[in-house]
């Protein structure tokens, strides 16, 4: 699954009511794809292609890992204790993708 098809997958899964008050950019660095970000605030998000020169989290990963989350397929909490998703910055924001992102 490319990038810009998780991209518009999020965008498309965003659940608004879930990020009530919330002003937060997520950066995903993926080793064998395009890099990108999602930025949330207003009760909106969008993605870019590329990096975000302050993001609140950055989440790295190979594309595999992206994919097998996005679709269900593991849990990110797993992936992260099991060593295949690196995070840096505000780590307990990264739990409330599932919350923000519906995504299955």
């Amino acid at each position: 699954m490319a990038v810009a098809k998780i991209m518009a997958q999020m965008q498309s899964a965003f659940v608004a009511d879930e990020a009530e008050g919330l002003q937060a950019t997520f950066q995903f660095c993926i080793s064998d794809d395009d890099d990108f970000y999602v930025t949330i605030g207003n009760a909106n998000c969008t993605g870019n292609i590329g990096n975000h020169d302050d993001p609140e989290i950055t989440m790295s990963m190979d594309s595999e890992t992206l994919t097998e989350i996005v679709s269900g397929e593991l849990d990110g909490m797993a992936a992260f204790m099991g060593g295949r998703l690196q995070a840096e910055g505000d780590v307990m924001l990264g739990t409330r993708l599932s919350q923000l992102f519906k995504m299955n």
